[in-house]
């Protein structure tokens, strides 16, 4: 694969993480313009629901943009979601105050929330499905690994932005429009991107390879799902353990401040620097995948992620010193960052199905697991007074994905291989 058509595949994916970052940054802003409230509180949680409108739509989008890029193809299914994305990003960015336009304000805001939700329910699996088959079965884990890449660079920059916006503008600006021109300069990259995918090859009907679940002649898409029902069970919970670990790293700066009384800028760092430090370590993760099979870099990534996560949480706390909350954060970012997931699904479900499984598999996850770590994590530090409650959730979810990735089977072309060569000269 070309590095352009990377680059317009992972895009969509992209800017789904800077539009989740920017709209948690400015969500009080986003609140007075759309809630204004005698109770700053009140405004706060309207906005925040507002933002969860968008994981209600996204298994709506992952069955109907999915089952779309399974029917009539990955790029116009990927076209197609990209529009949708930009015309929320863009719908947010522009909708009138309260105000002006009075209630229609926030219908409008939650309408742009649920269209974004629905667009990126089918990117993430279609984009996934693309790169899975357009990529060199011997490189497949690598080319892969540029999703979850794309995430990091787009969590940095939103995070950049961000500060930019609240650096540069006093902070009744920030509140009057700040927070648009945020969303704004994420939208620039939607004609870029929409002319990137345009070049892109189809994939959807090249040839499936040996080793994969095809369906039967006849056989519908939904018995086929059925038939592989453990695949989408165990991803699921795969899934659901990296998301639930994702959504306690985006916590730190939170934690940082209100929890251990640290300072916002120690947790920033803190955050920035682990999705940084994580890069090379997710591509050297697919690349050895590609080596020496899957299952080997799932299996004892997540091991090691669930050995060190109690101590270390453990070393934070009693210490409560800013040099060692930034080194015990980094070390787990890093850590669990050594994961080949979207790969390792991806070539595990038929490419009939590919599409609106993963898809479906991933929204799920985000919807049930993602969008209720972070609000558990501030209960249960609440709740039980104890700082260590994020260390308690974290090693929930490291041993959930330790019995997933323990029971998921081997799906690198090189393992696979190897495997039939073995049964080969045993049979001789």
């Amino acid at each position: 694969m070309r590095r352009r058509h990377i680059a317009a595949v992972v895009a969509g994916n992209a800017l789904e993480v800077y539009d989740f970052v920017i709209y948690s940054l400015f969500s009080i802003q986003i609140g007075h313009a759309f809630y204004p409230s005698k109770s700053a509180y009140a405004s706060l949680m309207l906005s925040l629901a507002t933002f969860g409108a968008g994981f209600l739509t996204r298994p709506l989008g992952a069955i109907v943009l999915g089952g779309y890029a399974d029917r009539v193809g990955r790029k116009a299914a990927m076209m197609l979601c990209f529009v949708l994305i930009g015309v929320a990003i863009v719908g947010m960015a522009v909708v009138p105050p309260y105000s002006s336009i009075g209630v229609a304000a926030p219908i409008l805001a939650v309408l742009a929330r649920m269209t974004m939700g629905f667009s990126l329910g089918g990117e993430i699996g279609t984009n996934t499905a693309y790169l899975a088959e357009a990529a060199p079965p011997h490189n497949r884990g690598l080319v892969i690994s540029w999703q979850p890449v794309g995430q990091a660079l787009a969590f940095v920059a939103g995070g950049l932005v961000g500060l930019a916006v609240t650096t540069w503008l006093p902070a009744t600006a920030v509140d009057a429009y700040g927070w648009r021109i945020a969303f704004l300069l994420g939208a620039i990259t939607v004609p870029f991107g929409l002319w990137l995918r345009t070049r892109l090859p189809e994939t959807l009907h090249s040839a499936e390879e040996p080793g994969i679940v095809a369906a039967a002649a006849g056989e519908s898409r939904l018995v086929l799902a059925r038939r592989t029902w453990r695949i989408f069970g165990l991803g699921l919970m795969y899934i659901a353990s990296g998301t639930m670990a994702t959504y306690v790293f985006n916590y730190v700066a939170t934690y940082a401040q209100a929890t251990l009384h640290l300072s916002a800028r120690v947790g920033y760092l803190a955050e920035t620097g682990g999705y940084l430090i994580s890069i090379p370590v997710v591509l050297l993760s697919g690349w050895l995948s590609d080596r020496y099979g899957r299952k080997p870099i799932n299996v004892y990534g997540n091991l090691v992620l669930l050995v060190l996560t109690y101590p270390t949480f453990v070393w934070i706390v009693r210490s409560g010193t800013p040099g060692v909350f930034l080194f015990g954060m980094m070390l787990l970012s890093v850590v669990s960052s050594i994961s080949v997931i979207y790969v390792s699904i991806s070539e595990s479900i038929p490419k009939s199905i590919r599409g609106s499984g993963f898809s479906l598999t991933y929204s799920l996850a985000v919807v049930v697991f993602g969008s209720t770590t972070q609000p558990i994590v501030t209960w249960l530090i609440h709740a039980t007074g104890n700082p260590m409650a994020p260390g308690w959730y974290l090693t929930g979810a490291a041993v959930l994905g330790q019995i997933a990735v323990m029971l998921f089977p081997e799906s690198a072309p090189v393992r696979l291989a190897a495997k039939s060569r073995a049964a080969l000269r045993a049979s001789a």
